[in-house]
């Protein structure tokens, strides 16, 4: 029944599903302006904002934080407009901005928006309109009247023009509600007021109106009764009047105090939607009045409406959006069905183009064609919904009617009133289009197509094509042909847009053919249009192809174009193609080809052939680029002179190692003069990789000196082979480059240098430079020396220490002493050599050959002069010792001289005089180790003690790994340290860094006996601060006896310190002594405490005392040893609560609350902490001191009474709980502690103040204990609107088993404001265990407040398998549902249900398992479910499913319907299945109308058959397979002649036809030999039939056809002769002008000559195309006839 409803309801969402809270659900903070946008205000406690839903997709719902007193949004863009007070502001949410604000001088009542860009603004006197347009305020309308006084404004609404407006508000007088409206008139400035409790504005279109009529309707609900009023406003001149409209609105028993709160008009449908307060909808027809549909949509009160899509959206109370539209399929039948009102269901169904009235309109058609009213049934025809009459059959009827005398005729009244209301179709396009462009009105044809008032299609074109060829394309590309479209593109030369349009629709033309044609009339855009092609994803046409249409036409630049484009990706596959383009451009075009070759464009080409090319071309550089046969690079690298020097040398790169010397050999030996340079260059360049001995090699091998000189200058400087250097010094030296070779072996660091110098001292080179740097770098001086000397070149000598080397010197020097040469020779050149060279290796030298007193002079000489240089101060130090002359005073007064030289050099000789060199230097090693070899430990502790380094301190006490510990040497040091060293020290910083010496050494015994010695005894430092500490902390570490005698004698150390250290070391005596000494009370006795741990002592040391400090830290290690008492005790003495946070966890623990009361009473009169006063109240509590508790809850305090109730409610203490609770009014845990007391009564009273889920649970949960139900009730029903709580409840029941309680407790919930999901779908679970037989009717109710899914698998538990299926539906689980029924159809199945199921199911699977579950249980359905799975079966697989089954007959309705199809199974299935049924007839139409099937297995089975016109179906079926001689065979055994006739006709073939004539002679059938002459008259042969009829004596039956052959050529030879008479007059006419000289012999036959154009043109006419239609001159039996 749901489904023959004429509406649509729907429900959009429910706005408590996106967290709007159902209290903020009303008339004042809900808005609805649009369907687009619901506007919610949610105010919490917390902040107030502004919820804004988006319909179109709830899931972009969003949150503003927005203060305001009413918020609406737009009713098409994201813009919303906001009230506080009379501030008014518009602001875009997308663009964040403020579009506009005013502010009002009067309250506003109410507002919305009346357009997407007005709004209206009602006061309390008036009416504004406000524009957010622009910069303008508010515009007043009218001013509001009388009758709206006290009222609530609901409603405002304008019409479209908006110079009509109605205000509605209602009030309540005498407990009725009253609707007031003022209807107001802008044109006349007029108001009036009417009783109204809704209104609209809207449009109708009246018969035989040219515009629409605005009317207003109105609902009012008076004590009188209820009406709907329809009037008409702003009549338009030339319409028809509307007579006002007054009908009853009847409303049901149930809703008798019901009345209107809303109004919107369906202008499509004419209709008017009315909504009342008790959620009923009522449909009514504008036009008449009538009521169509009145039903209730919601049972919660609906207070807000807007237009939704010709239809109608509501909000209700609860947040349901509900939509109600108009069903377009069902609402026609019920108006029939229901109303019987014919009128309206034929008007409504021919405005709005419904469905249903077919009947009615075929039946009134033909009674108005009956009646002749022909005009009438035109326009009828052509207003028909859904275009049901508007077919070609009653085109053709409309056409051959006749008009009346003045009038339009039938046809065009037809076209003109589908054209001014809509489109024609296809069929009446062309009937239309074709008078009118034969009346050459191409215009008014062009106007229809921009209007869209024509269905183009391919006859259509074709039609225009002749007539305009844009025009034409335009109607192909409408109707989607896409292959003439392609061709008009061609045509006009818009080659750019075939690409396009090929894609856009998806059409693949013959791409290569259209190529061919572009190119031959634009190359160019034939290049681009092809290019085009190719780029396509996959391409359209291949390169191969393009190729070879543009090479057939010889296209050499658009070729090269083409290709370069379609190859610059140099695929492998392409290689034919790159050499293809190589080819064409050295053949055509050398300058392009080596183009694209220097720009490495390709690499997969045929690198010999187009080298080949290039060579011919002479494009020899492409030609090596491409060459690899030695041979071939031989020949060619020869032309150097048209090579380019650069590239050549580059290009020998590209060669092996052996290729490379053997082009360069084939240069040379072309001309080496010419290709040295080239050689050299090359070899220079590749020396590396063509190896510098096989370059060497060749070019010694041709004699070219300086090639090999050029070659080797150019690399020697790179090269590390020292071959190549030394070839390089020879050919310097061979072509006289001297400076080369002095700068070769100056620079080179790669040459054999002992080579070189045995190589140049044999060349004796006129200048021994070169030698002498060889010699100089590779230290060969000692050679040198003895070569220059021995060949009396002494000369050399002195240039070699004088200017090239000065520092080598001392090695030279050596060399002449070891050669004994004259000692004043040596101090002339010593004494004339710049001062450059290192005096220490000259006394090195010259001591070694003990030679150093030939120095002296020079030494001192050099020392007077103010040198520096530590070397000769050194060498004069040796002197003096060595010769004794005073060398202390040299030793002590010079500070020039290397002190570890001279100490060294002095040790064995003098250590004295080592350790005067030493100290002088502070060489602290060396002095260390002289004087312990030496036992001159007591200068060593003096020097210790005067350098004051603790590392040579170290190195003296501890060792190192250098200098390793002597014990006997430290016994030695420390004694000389103690007994002379420090006693002699003065200096404090001496004795400070002795100290520590012997601290880092670890000698603590030794420093003990040192501080002893300078504090025990009478010193200066005996009272130092530093050291008494030192000494006690050091005998702490050693000998910690005697601490106590070291504290009892010393006084000026620091005693806190020292305490503390010796508390850490355990010496607590020792440091009680201390802080007893020094009076430090309190740290004493934290001694007795925490280290000796005597709390009696600690007891009588705080007796002693008797300070409050003292007592606390006695209280505090008293509470630590859990002598609680005690320690409250002490901190009462002390009179200290500091610490009453420990006193009260250790008491409370110990459970000491007597002993805490009193120390909390002495607390609370020092602090006033909130903690002391809330433990106080505990102990009381704890203690069962209620009066004392009362007491000091009545008087001032600061306890935490919350928390302390909470704690004795923990602990058990109910009664204290719930006087703490009373006081603080905490009604939740009073609640609590009512039940546990037992008082249930006092309990539920107490939630119902507390109002908190936590205690109805809890108070629940005891009343089911107790089985106090009544009171477990109001309990629960608060419960259960919380969905978190609503299962653990369920359970709770259902472990107690009281089910029947809890299903009334939720029935009982379903009622309530806040009943949610949840509790329906908890309900239906609980149904579907224990009242299966509620299950249903729950489900039909409220199937769309249940969880689906939930309830889903609680019926499937409960094999409830109807209410699954039932479930399965609404939730659009069609699979499921199906599976379902065909798996429990005994109590699942209904054919009506299964078959709207079955066709919504996405599995297509599950179509052919519903056929076979038909086949098994419900066969005679089959064809009608079949019916409605048509669109979605494979019709293929079904066939095949029945044929397996052998159950086709089953289906041959389906067979029947499924042919439209042309499935080749499904034709052959029901071709077999007429065969069995013997139906020819229905066989021969399949066949006709059907091709897809095996036309030839067909034949051949039916060719076979027992009666003959299966036999002839089988020769029809071989003429449309073109076998016409097995159709023969078969015409001609069963002598079915005509057939024969027929089918050789239709062969168009000579020889089949003169086959047949022959048949019929050879078998004695004279007049189908006359019949077959007739019927093949274009086929057979003039000859052939002549000779038939001469040889069997038929001339009589072949005399018809020689007739009118006769008449044929007859008129063939008429028609050539009257157009060569025609020919000669031209001719004579041409020729009367023109020069005799001019005249020829063949001027008589034509301007052509013979077989001259013309004569070729009009020749003897062409004989008729073969199975064309020919209808002879002559027919036989027809008298008259030629």
């Amino acid at each position: 029944m749901a489904d023959q409803l004429p509406i649509t309801f729907q429900e959009f969402v429910k706005l408590p599903e996106l967290g709007i809270d159902v209290s903020n659900i009303s008339f004042n903070t809900l808005t609805l302006q649009s369907d687009k946008f619901i506007c919610v205000r949610e105010k919490t406690a917390q902040r107030e904002q502004v919820c804004i839903v988006d319909l179109e997709d709830t899931s972009r719902t969003f949150r503003r934080p927005i203060t305001a007193d009413s918020a609406i949004m737009n009713p098409e863009n994201k813009i919303i407009a906001l009230k506080a007070g009379r501030n008014l502001q518009v602001f875009n949410l997308e663009m964040k901005a403020k579009v506009k604000s005013c502010m009002m001088n009067e309250d506003v009542q109410y507002w919305r928006w009346i357009t997407a860009f007005d709004v209206a603004l009602v006061t309390e006197k008036s009416v504004f309109h406000w524009s957010i347009e622009g910069t303008a305020a508010p515009v007043k309308q009218f001013d509001r009247h009388a009758n709206l006084a006290g009222t609530q404004i609901i409603a405002y609404t304008t019409n479209a023009k908006m110079n009509w407006m109605a205000l509605i508000g209602i009030s309540a007088p005498q407990g009725r509600i009253v609707g007031s409206m003022q209807l107001y008139n802008k044109d006349r400035g007029a108001s009036q007021p009417i009783e109204a409790h809704a209104a609209e504005f809207s449009e109708i279109w009246l018969e035989g109106a040219a515009q629409p009529t605005q009317v207003f309707a109105f609902a009012s609900r008076a004590a009188s009764g209820s009406k709907l009023h329809v009037v008409e406003i702003d009549h338009v001149e030339g319409n028809p009047p509307f007579q006002k409209r007054t009908v009853e609105m009847m409303f049901p028993p149930e809703a008798v105090n019901d009345f209107p709160v809303a109004m919107q008009a369906g202008p499509k449908y004419e209709l008017v939607y009315m909504v009342t307060k008790f959620g009923f909808i009522h449909l009514y027809d504008l036009a008449t009045g009538a009521c169509v549909f009145t039903n209730r949509i919601s049972g919660d009160t609906v207070f807000v409406t807007a237009k939704h899509d010709n239809g109608i959206i509501a909000v209700n109370r609860k947040g349901q959006v509900l939509s109600v539209c108009v069903n377009e399929e069902t609402v026609i039948p019920y108006i029939l069905q229901n109303s019987g009102n014919v009128e309206l269901a034929f008007r409504m169904a021919s405005r709005a183009n419904l469905p249903g009235a077919d009947q009615l309109y075929v039946q009134r058609f033909q009674q108005l064609m009956s009646q002749g009213q022909i005009n009438e049934a035109a326009k009828m025809a052509a207003n028909s919904p859904r275009g049901m009459l508007r077919t070609e059959n009653t085109i053709n009827q409309l056409k051959h009617l006749q008009s009346g005398p003045g009038q339009l005729s039938p046809i065009l009244q037809y076209f003109a009133t589908i054209l001014e209301k809509g489109e024609l179709n296809r069929h009446e396009s062309i009937e239309l289009a074709r008078p009118v462009l034969a009346s050459n009105r191409k215009a008014l044809l062009e106007k229809w197509l921009k209007e869209d008032k024509l269905e183009c299609s391919e006859e259509l074109g074709d039609i225009v094509q002749p007539h305009d060829a844009t025009l034409a394309l335009s109607v192909y590309l409408r109707a989607n042909v896409p292959a003439k479209v392609v061709l008009c593109f061609a045509q006009s030369g818009q080659f750019d847009k075939i690409v396009l349009y090929c894609k856009k629709v998806g059409f693949s033309p013959d791409w290569v053919s259209l190529l061919m044609q572009i190119s031959r009339a634009d190359s160019e855009k034939a290049c681009d249009f092809a290019l085009s092609l190719a780029k396509e994803d996959p391409p359209l046409v291949t390169a191969d192809q393009v190729v070879g249409v543009f090479a057939s036409q010889n296209l050499v630049q658009q070729t090269t174009r083409f290709l370069l484009e379609a190859l610059k990706d140099n695929r492998e596959s392409e290689a034919h193609l790159q050499t293809k383009l190589l080819e064409i451009n050295l053949l055509n075009a050398p300058p392009v080809a080596d183009a694209i070759l220097g720009n490495n464009m390709f690499s997969h080409f045929d690198r010999p052939y187009i080298a080949q090319l290039a060579e011919k071309a002479g494009l020899y550089q492409r030609a090596l680029e491409l060459y690899d046969n030695l041979d071939d690079i031989k020949r060619v690298a020869v032309h150097t002179e048209v090579l380019s020097g650069e590239w050549l040398v580059n290009y020998f790169g590209s060669l092996s190692v052996t290729d490379s010397l053997a082009v360069l050999r084939q240069m040379l030996d072309h001309s080496t003069a010419q290709n040295l340079q080239t050689v050299v260059q090359v070899a220079t360049k590749y020396s590396e990789l063509l190896g510098a001995q096989n370059i060497i090699e060749l070019l010694e091998e041709y004699r070219c000196s300086e090639g090999l000189y050029f070659y080797l200058g150019s690399v020697v400087n790179v090269s590390e082979d020292p071959a190549v250097v030394f070839k390089y010094i020879q050919a310097a030296v061979a072509t006289g480059q001297l400076k080369e070779v002095e700068r070769v072996v100056r620079d080179n660091n790669h040459y054999d240098a002992e080579k070189v110098k045995n190589y140049l001292k044999e060349a004796s080179l006129p200048d021994q430079l070169p030698l002498i740097i060889v010699c100089d770098r590779f230290d060969y001086v000692h050679d040198l020396v003895l070569y220059l000397y021995s060949a009396g070149m002494a000369k050399y000598i002195e240039v070699y220490v004088q200017q090239v080397n000065p520092a080598r010197l001392p090695q030279v020097v050596g060399a002449l002493l070891e050669v004994d040469c004259d000692e004043n020779v040596v101090k002339s050149l010593v004494a004339a050599a710049p001062a450059q060279f290192s005096v220490a290796d000259l006394v090195d030298e010259v001591e070694k050959r003990n030679r150093l007193k030939i120095l002296h002079r020079w030494l001192e000489a050099r020392a007077s002069e103010g040198s520096q240089d530590a070397g000769v101060y050194n060498a004069l130090a040796k002197i003096y010792i060595d010769s004794n002359y005073d060398p202390e005073r040299f030793l002590s007064t010079n500070k020039l001289y290397d002190p570890r030289v001279v100490g060294a050099y002095s040790e064995r000789r003098d250590p004295g005089l080592a350790f005067l060199a030493y100290s002088q230097g502070e060489c602290d090693d060396e002095l260390l180790r002289l004087t312990s070899e030496n036992a001159m430990f007591k200068q060593q502790s003096r020097y210790l003690i005067k350098r004051r380094d603790l590392g040579l301190w170290a190195k003296a006490l501890v060792g190192d790994e250098q200098y390793p510990l002597n014990q006997s040497h430290r016994r030695q040091l420390v004694d000389q340290v103690v007994s002379y060293g420090l006693p002699e020290a003065d200096d404090p910083e001496e004795v400070s860094v002795c100290v520590k010496a012997f601290m880092a050494a670890s000698l603590p015994q030794e420093l003990i006996e040192l501080l002893e010695r300078i504090i025990l005894e009478p010193t200066a430092f005996s009272n130092n601060n530093n050291l008494q500490n030192l000494l006690i902390l050091t005998a702490l570490k050693v000998d910690p006896s005697r601490v106590a005698d070291y504290i009892s004698r010393l006084s000026n150390f620091d005693a806190p310190d020292i305490a503390e250290i010796c508390i850490n070391n355990g010496l607590h005596e020792e440091a009680f002594d201390i802080y007893k000494r020094f009076e430090v009370n309190a740290d004493a006795i934290g001694v007795l405490i925490e280290h000796i741990g005597s709390l009696d002592r600690a007891y009588e040391y705080a007796e002693r005392c008797d300070q409050p400090a003292v007592w606390s830290r006695l209280g505090k290690a008293q509470l630590d040893g859990l002598r609680i008492q005690e320690a409250i005790n002490s901190y009462i003495r002390a009179d200290d609560p500091a610490n009453y946070a420990e006193v009260i966890d250790v008491a409370s623990h110990a459970g000491k609350f007597d002993d805490l009361v009193r120390f909390l009473l002495m607390a609370r009169k020092k602090v006033r902490e909130p903690a002391v006063e809330s433990e106080l109240l505990f102990a009381y509590a704890k203690t069962e001191r209620l009066s004392d508790l009362e007491d000091m809850l009545r008087g001032p305090n600061i306890a935490q009474v919350q928390k302390v109730g909470d704690r004795c409610y923990d602990e058990g203490l109910f009664e204290a709980a719930r006087l703490l609770f009373q006081n603080v009014s905490n009604w939740a845990r009073l609640a609590s502690t009512l039940v546990r007391l037992g008082d249930y009564q006092s309990a539920v009273d107490c939630g119902r103040k507390a109002n908190s889920t936590l205690v109805w649970k809890d108070v629940h949960a005891a009343c089911i204990a107790e089985k106090e139900f009544r009171l477990a009730q109001i309990c629960g029903l608060h419960l259960v609107v919380h969905a978190e709580e609503l299962v653990p409840m369920i359970a709770l029941y259902e472990s107690s088993g009281h089910v029947g309680e809890l299903c009334a407790l939720i029935e009982s919930g379903l009622g309530l404001e806040r009943a949610h999901m949840g509790m329906f779908t908890e309900l239906a679970i609980l149904y579907c265990k224990y009242r299966p037989e509620q299950i249903m009717g729950h489900l039909k109710l409220y199937w769309s407040r249940i969880n689906i899914p939930k309830v889903i698998r609680a019926c499937e538990a409960a094999h409830l398998w109807p209410e699954l299926v039932f479930l399965y539906v609404h939730y659009d689980e069609f699979d499921n549902a199906t599976q379902t029924i065909i798996a429990h159809s005994a109590d699942a199945w209904e054919h009506a249900s299964f078959k709207d199921i079955v066709v919504k199911v996405s599995n297509v699977e599950l179509y052919y398992k519903a056929l076979r579950f038909y086949l098994a249980e419900q066969p005679l359905l089959l064809t009608d479910l079949l019916n409605v799975m048509m669109p979605r079966v494979d019709h293929t697989r079904v066939v095949s499913m029945f044929l397996k089954s052998d159950n086709i007959p089953l289906i041959k309705k389906y067979l029947v319907a499924a042919q439209s199809t042309n499935n080749k199974a499904v034709n052959e299935a029901y071709n077999d299945l007429l065969i069995e049924e013997e139906d020819f007839v229905g066989l021969r139409n399949s066949i006709d109308n059907h091709d897809n099937f095996d036309g030839i297995e067909l034949a051949q089975r039916l060719e076979k058959h027992e009666l003959l016109e299966f036999r002839r179906i089988a020769a029809h079926l071989y003429n449309q397979a073109k076998r016409w001689r097995q159709s023969l065979s078969l015409s001609k055994k069963d002598k079915l002649y005509k057939d024969a006739m027929t089918t050789a006709r239709q062969s168009a073939n000579a020889e089949i036809a003169e086959d047949l004539l022959r048949y019929f002679v050879e078998s004695g059938n004279p007049a189908c030999f006359s019949a077959c002459l007739f019927t093949c008259y274009d086929l057979v042969r003039s000859d052939v039939v002549m000779e038939l009829a001469w040889r069997h004596g038929l001339a009589n039956e072949a005399m018809p056809y020689f007739i009118n052959l006769m008449r044929e050529y007859q008129s063939k030879v008429d028609t050539l002769a009257a157009e060569v008479s025609d020919l000669k007059v031209k001719v004579e006419r041409n020729s009367a002008g023109a020069p005799a000289a001019n005249a020829g012999p063949n001027q008589l036959l034509g301007p052509a000559g013979l077989g001259g154009r013309l004569m070729l043109t009009h020749s003897v006419s062409p004989a008729p195309t073969p199975g064309a239609a020919h209808i002879p001159a002559y027919v036989p039996g027809q008298p008259g006839s030629m």
